[in-house]
């Protein structure tokens, strides 16, 4: 049982998956700015909370790894944003996916107000 069991982790990487399809659309000229950019930050969610997890032994490494994964969805929000009103994400799939970062951030911040929970025994 490692990171991968996390269902934080499990939500951050569907959807870390969920932006790279969708932004498969946003126009070329993107290509180095947009669009890189709000998969850097998905996925950075799942590297933090996994470098976070096998960290967790020292509590304040863990809260910070933790943070900087909530950092990191916070910037997908802001992209997100971004790409809907350029027109690049249509409305509904804005509304799904802002849902579902907002709930993986409230489970990233129920990790950072229990992280006992998840120390080795």
């Amino acid at each position: 049982m490692g990171f991968q069991s996390l269902m934080a982790y499990q939500l951050a990487y569907r959807l870390a998956m969920d932006v790279f399809e969708k932004s498969k659309a946003f126009p070329r000229a993107e290509a180095f700015s947009m669009t890189d950019q709000i998969r850097r930050a998905s996925r950075s969610v799942c590297a933090n909370l996994a470098e976070g997890y096998r960290k967790r032994q020292y509590p304040k490494h863990f809260l910070s790894k933790l943070s900087n994964a909530d950092a990191e969805a916070s910037e997908v929000l802001v992209f997100l944003d971004f790409a809907r009103d350029c027109g690049y994400l249509n409305e509904d799939s804005h509304k799904t996916l802002m849902a579902d970062y907002q709930r993986l951030g409230q489970m990233l911040g129920m990790m950072m107000q229990n992280p006992r929970k998840f120390f080795p025994k």
